[in-house]
């Protein structure tokens, strides 16, 4: 699975979440093209950088460690340099997953008479409160410091509950599914995060008929095929939501083409209701 996409959805889609959070004050960001910087598309896939009239956020989700940020940050603060000389740029690495390297300590890039600093998140070490504020957070809080992942799952899902609107509810519980995929049990993340919203969709109804005629083939019993279902739908939701293109998104999934466009036709459907 492709953190990077679901991140990045997040951070675009909630922006004044992640500025309170990570400089202080709600402010709208909108995003900004990697292409405007001439970065290699090598790595443009995965960067997230988003600006107001005053600065720039750049953020780096990692699951694993990586020898290269460090470098990655000057290098990217010096294109942005040249390219916004005025304007303050704040650069956060965010780590998902617990590890003991030292990488996911290091701060800093430093070579002989060059010397730059830029600041690192380690999600398990921050308090679990702080993404229980607000919705383009909520996913994240499954990854905080807590000894109880499946306590905070459940607050999780009593905030996506209660949320009003339908696609930032859809969208919102996907997210924390795959997310939470990193430190809990597929079957824990289905039972605490099913949703009626999900089971009333097209697409659903298409992967549990799918799911049930293979488990009768197979004799297995149709609460596997619901729950493949389930966990099918919260995943392409979320990855249709980023935009990402359909033949990509089948190939993560597995679905149809066909299929896929019924489900984006719903969420669109639900975003204009």
């Amino acid at each position: 699975m492709n953190f990077d996409n679901i991140c990045k959805f997040l951070a675009e889609n909630f922006s004044s979440d992640f500025a309170t959070w990570l400089l202080g004050e709600p402010i709208t960001l909108t995003e900004l093209s990697p292409k405007e910087l001439s970065l290699e598309p090598i790595r443009a896939d995965a960067l997230i950088l988003l600006q107001s009239e005053q600065s720039i956020l750049h953020l780096e989700f990692q699951t694993q460690p990586d020898a290269e940020i460090p470098f990655r940050m000057i290098d990217y603060r010096l294109r942005v340099y040249r390219r916004f000389p005025h304007k303050a740029m704040h650069q956060v690495v965010i780590y998902l997953k617990q590890t003991n390297s030292d990488l996911v300590q290091q701060n800093t890039f430093t070579i002989s008479g060059t010397r730059h600093e830029f600041a690192v998140i380690r999600l398990w070490e921050e308090p679990t409160e702080v993404f229980l504020r607000t919705a383009g957070l909520l996913p994240f809080a499954v990854l905080s410091s807590t000894i109880d992942r499946e306590a905070v799952l459940n607050q999780v899902a009593r905030e996506i509950n209660s949320m009003t609107e339908p696609r930032t509810q859809s969208n919102i519980a996907a997210s924390t599914a795959i997310l939470a995929g990193l430190v809990l049990d597929k079957e824990v993340i289905r039972r605490v995060l099913r949703s009626d919203i999900m089971r009333e969709s097209v697409i659903y109804q298409d992967i549990l008929e799918e799911g049930k005629a293979e488990g009768k083939a197979e004799g297995k019993a149709e609460g596997k095929a619901e729950g493949k279902a389930e966990a099918l739908l919260e995943v392409a939701i979320n990855l249709v939501n980023t935009a990402m293109p359909l033949e990509q998104v089948a190939r993560v999934t597995g679905l149809s083409i066909e299929q896929l466009q019924h489900l984006q036709a719903q969420v669109e459907g639900d975003g204009h209701q």
